[in-house]
This record gives structure tokens, sequence and C-alpha cells, in this order.
């Protein structure tokens, strides 16, 4: 049945579908592994399946590429193409706009994201036990077509989940380096403080990865 589906024209169209999915998984794949330092404390156990999914929606803009050849690349370099990959939640518990309640700035020309006057207390949903919260912005540069891609992190800024207001200002190392689609990230990480040290709270339920702008 293999060698029929590989060679009989009656499954040209299975043959087409079947490249484009590996296509759009596999620009998936490349994607998560840009990111995999950050999704260790921020992703369900669907966000395999999630991303993939999004990236056959990129893939399906694609107006130029032949049936079968279709592919993120292309797609990814449209406006609608872009649209999809923005507000994108790698934790599908925990989305940005249902932890954060303080409105947020990203500078496309630094990477630079800024929340002024942050006060945990009142603009987090914190979870249970949680005295800290950790934030976190990146900047990737992400070719879908070579697959290279170049990951700038930012800072971190560790504040305890109080009321005094902080300008929380986010600035990745550098500028990556190369050519691709511009991806801006915001992580939020919570902690346990116990006799001076912090812990993460690794259930996953509060921490967030988003992408919070694509250029």
């Amino acid at each position: 049945m293999q060698i029929a589906i590989n060679n009989d024209p009656a499954f040209v169209r299975t043959r087409e579908n079947g490249a484009e999915f590996g296509s759009s998984a596999s620009s998936g794949k490349l994607l998560r592994g840009s990111l995999f330092s950050m999704l260790q404390t921020a992703a369900d156990n669907r966000v395999v399946s999630r991303v993939t999914k999004v990236m056959t929606d990129i893939k399906n803009l694609d107006p130029t590429s032949a049936r079968g050849l279709r592919n993120v690349g292309v797609g990814i370099a449209l406006p609608a193409g872009k649209a999809l990959l923005k507000l994108f939640n790698f934790n599908k518990r925990s989305i940005l706009s249902s932890i954060l309640f303080k409105p947020y700035n990203v500078n496309i020309g630094t990477g630079v994201i800024t929340i002024n006057g942050l006060e945990p207390i009142n603009d987090l949903a914190y979870p249970v036990g949680a005295t800290h919260v950790t934030l976190k912005g990146s900047w990737l540069k992400l070719d879908f077509v070579t697959g290279l891609y170049d990951l700038q992190l930012s800072n971190s800024v560790n504040l305890p989940i109080n009321g005094a207001p902080t300008n929380v200002i986010l600035t990745p190392a550098g500028i990556p380096a190369g050519a691709g689609t511009d991806l801006y990230l915001l992580q939020i990480e919570f902690f346990q403080e116990v006799n001076l040290i912090q812990y993460s709270l690794k259930n996953g339920a509060h921490n967030v990865l988003c992408i919070v702008e694509v250029n």
C-alpha cells in the first residue's frame, strides 16, 4: 500500500498533503527548538500539536507555491501570517491576558519591553504560595526558509509580590543577527521564597510565555 501511495497518480493529493504537513511540522519544531530554554517552565502538554496547527494555517496563506510545496517561509512574510503568530501562548493553561493586567509596550527597533508602574499584587494573577515573580523578554530572529535563528534574551526582573510599583524594563542582550521574522516574547514565572531561596513553581498553571509582537 505504501508503494502505491508513493507512486500511484491517484494518490497525488495525499502525497501533496503529506509533504506540506511535514513542512509545517518541521517549522513548528524549529520554532520550539529556538525557544527551548524558555519553554522549560512555560509550555503545556499539547504545545507541539498547537504550534503545528498554527504553522499549517500560516503555510496555507502561501499564495505563490504549487500545491504540495506551500510553506511557512512564504506565508509568514504576509501581514496575515504574522498576525497568526502574534499573541500565541505556549502555555494554554496560562495565557498572558489572564495573568498580566497592566499594559506593556514593545519597541520593535530595540526589542525592549516596558511595563510601567507594575504592582505585582494588583496587576498579576499569581498562584497560591507565590512570593515573587520574574519577568523576562527575548527577541528572536527566525528564518523559516533556511532554518537559521538567533535568540537574544533580556535581563530578568525579579519582584516580590506586593503593592510597590516598579517600572519593568526588559532589554535584549543584543540585536539578533541574520534574516527572517522578528519575534518578541514575554515570559512570566512565579517563585516561592523559603529561607531566602526562591524555588520555581513548576506546576505550569500560571507561568506565561507569549509572542507579544511579530515583525
